[in-house]
């Protein structure tokens, strides 16, 4: 039987127990999930299960560079207060470190040698939880790299060096003058962090996305009552608008808004005297996406009291 991805996250939501010893588990197991739960428990795996039950949206985003590449990785913490830890920071910069060897691949990552110890990153993570008492998830990780050129990385929120909340890389290919790109990048990277677009370019979006866009404007366009071909002008219209609006380089610079990105880029190069190429940016800000539970600290208490 083949082990599926989706496999894997239930037990390791199921058990607490690593991505790795999860895979190993169901691998053992011919897939059974309650078989597998029961393997990691005789194997002491699953001890951190009541701990990896709990939400974890805190902790730190880290960004990492060596040369012409550059990571960026989410570690998440149940508090924001761990998250000032020194030794959680530490962590969180030796997994950025490693990730640089694994060009941002999260389950390498996952499984890479954690810096001056025995064990994995994934290991070393699951030794923390036990130590600080909180669920601590190594989460995402991504990487950018350029044949030449720079991979600049900006860092908003800054919590320390190379940590904070929100970490953005962007990657310029060029044979000019590397401080001059730098600086450039790092204004783009400053430019991502403020306007979250959805992709580089229109050709990157996602066609579902797209396609609700146009659904929802045609809808719109069809209650004006005009005929069909000048609804299909308008919703063209509107998805250029769109566009514009969504994809990096045609978003207007936040550095310079009578520019886009792509004219800034543009204006750059002939100042540098050498084509500059934007092929790419990941943004990754803290705990996007994940649900936080709601508590009633007043329930709480008057439950406890026995109300």
């Amino acid at each position: 039987m083949s082990i599926t991805a989706a496999m894997v996250k239930e037990l390791r939501e199921t058990s607490g127990a690593g991505m790795m010893d999860c895979k190993a588990a169901l691998k053992e197991t011919g897939g059974d999930m309650e078989a597998a739960v029961d393997w990691l428990r005789t194997k002491g795996l699953a001890k951190a299960a009541k701990k990896a039950g709990r939400v974890a949206a805190e902790g730190l985003v880290a960004v990492a560079a060596d040369g012409n590449k550059a990571v960026v990785v989410e570690v998440n913490s149940e508090t924001d207060f761990v998250a000032r830890n020194d030794n959680f920071q530490k962590l969180v910069r030796d997994i950025a470190a490693t990730a640089l060897t694994v060009d941002g691949d999260v389950e390498k990552l996952a499984a890479a040698p954690y810096p001056g110890s025995d064990k994995s990153v994934e290991g070393e993570l699951k030794e923390a939880v036990g130590t600080i008492g909180e669920n601590m998830t190594l989460r995402r990780a991504s990487g950018l790299s350029v044949s030449e050129g720079v991979v600049a990385s900006y860092m908003h929120n800054a919590a320390g060096e190379g940590l904070g909340k929100i970490g953005v890389l962007v990657a310029l290919e060029s044979a000019g003058d590397a401080d001059k790109l730098a600086a450039l990048g790092k204004q783009i990277a400053m430019h991502v962090a403020a306007t979250n677009p959805m992709a580089l370019n229109t050709d990157e979006l996602d066609p579902e996305a797209v396609e609700r866009e146009r659904t929802v404007y045609m809808e719109q366009a069809r209650e004006s009552g005009k005929p069909e071909n000048i609804i299909e002008k308008m919703v063209e219209g509107r998805l250029r608008k769109f566009y514009e609006e969504v994809t990096l380089v045609k978003q207007s610079f936040v550095i310079n808004p009578d520019l886009t990105v792509e004219k800034a880029v543009e204006e750059a190069a002939k100042e540098i005297g050498s084509p500059i190429k934007l092929t790419g940016f990941v943004r990754i800000a803290l705990g996007e996406g994940i649900e936080k539970e709601e508590t009633d600290f007043a329930a709480e208490v008057a439950a406890a009291a026995g109300n």
